[in-house]
């Protein structure tokens, strides 16, 4: 009889994207990619496509308690990423069930707080709540341009301004830091710097124009988590998780009439 493949597992927390290409959806798709078992606890649903989100309800705390509960029980997970948390709520029920049950696995947080289309996902009052219950348990910080202006106060305009926010943000919360910088205007490459309080990384790749970027920030995030689940060390799951989201851009694929992410993009 043939010995079966033991296969690491990975945890999103996250809301599910109705069109398939953020949130929830994204996030197995790309743990898939690396041979990893997705597993989830879903904090919304939404009612969204391409276009935009047009709908968002949230789950109750006590029911994502139980859903990570249920997984950390019988499918424990060798890292957890988050995504859409939306509510000061969700965020501490969160924030008690993992100190419970997940303390010392490792934890990478995408502080989703606005859509690309506009939409808030992160109801204003929950950010304090989010740097308070849950940044003290992250191994990782994934904030975009966006996101890091306002969790540092300070606009993000130029490349010198990512490394600035980078450093900035982990000294105040303590965590390695990746600030994503795709969208940052009349680039040829896309930068993204991470700090950890001792290794810097410049990550660059060329600007793939004309292809839609919905869901990257999802993916990369996803990306890293599933191979900090393989076993790989932080500043190697960060630089292979840019080779992976560079490449799913580069190599996507058309779904109904829109673009989306090729996960499964081949050499």
């Amino acid at each position: 009889m043939r010995k079966k493949t033991r296969r690491p597992v990975a945890l999103s927390v996250a809301g599910s994207d109705s069109g398939g290409g953020a949130g929830i959806q994204a996030d197995l798709q790309a743990f898939a990619a690396f041979g990893v078992h997705g597993t989830t606890a879903i904090t919304c649903l939404t009612a969204q496509n391409p276009t935009g989100v047009s709908g968002v309800q949230a789950c109750a705390p006590a029911m994502l308690r139980a859903q990570v509960e249920a997984v950390l029980t019988e499918l424990r997970p060798a890292a957890i990423k988050t995504g859409m948390l939306y509510s000061s709520g969700l965020i501490r029920a969160l924030a008690a069930v993992l100190r419970d049950g997940a303390d010392g696995l490792p934890l990478v947080v995408d502080p989703v707080m606005v859509a690309t289309s506009g939409a808030r996902l992160l109801q204003p009052a929950a950010t304090r709540a989010l740097i308070r219950e849950l940044l003290p348990l992250a191994t990782l910080l994934t904030p975009n341009l966006d996101e890091a202006a306002l969790l540092s106060g300070a606009p993000l305009t130029e490349p010198e301004h990512l490394r600035e926010s980078a450093r900035l943000l982990h000294e105040r919360f303590g965590t390695a830091i990746l600030v994503k910088g795709g969208h940052l205007p009349r680039m040829r490459e896309a930068i993204d710097v991470f700090w950890d309080g001792r290794d810097e990384l410049l990550l660059t790749a060329p600007f793939v124009r004309g292809v839609s970027t919905h869901g990257t920030g999802c993916t990369y995030s996803a990306a890293i988590t599933a191979c900090l689940a393989l076993g790989q060390p932080l500043v190697e799951a960060v630089q292979r998780a840019k080779n992976h989201v560079t490449q799913a851009i580069a190599q996507s694929v058309r779904v109904g009439r829109h673009d989306a992410l090729n996960h499964f993009w081949t050499e």
